[in-house]
């Protein structure tokens, strides 16, 4: 029974709370790699704002901060602040290149609903209701 639980911890500890696709990775590094950002890391959190309550945000990060979770995406060290996390477990990261531009989208399978642009979102836990997108002044979709 030990031998069990010690390797569904082990099955765990591989998963990474979120995942990033290897096309969303390898653009991050590249870009990483322009801006000269030797020993960064992709930071991933959640702020409150936007339109729907809760608004995704990524930055280039040099420190990693008590509580914080590390993983590595495809040679890409991401890391996630402990309230985030709660945010983001499930969640993906991709880049999406269309004739409308490019940019990196994110799903979430925690968001009860979201802005058209998808930007932000509401959780059940924010007292939100599963309803449809969202609406923002500043979204086209």
């Amino acid at each position: 029974m030990a031998t069990m639980e010690h390797t569904l911890t082990e099955v765990a500890e591989a998963a990474p709370m979120l995942v990033v696709s290897e096309t969303a990775s390898s653009r991050l590094l590249a870009m990483m790699d322009e801006k000269q950002l030797e020993g960064y890391s992709l930071r991933v959190f959640v702020s409150g704002g936007g339109c729907s309550g809760m608004q995704y945000g990524m930055t280039f990060d040099d420190e990693v901060r008590e509580g914080d979770s590390q993983f590595d995406a495809s040679g890409l060290r991401v890391l996630v602040d402990p309230i985030s996390a709660n945010y983001l477990l499930g969640a993906s990261i991709d880049y999406v290149d269309s004739l409308m531009g490019g940019g990196f989208k994110i799903e979430n399978p925690n968001a009860v609903s979201s802005c058209g642009c998808g930007h932000s979102f509401r959780t059940a836990n924010d007292g939100g209701e599963a309803s449809n997108e969202g609406g923002c002044g500043s979204c086209s979709g």
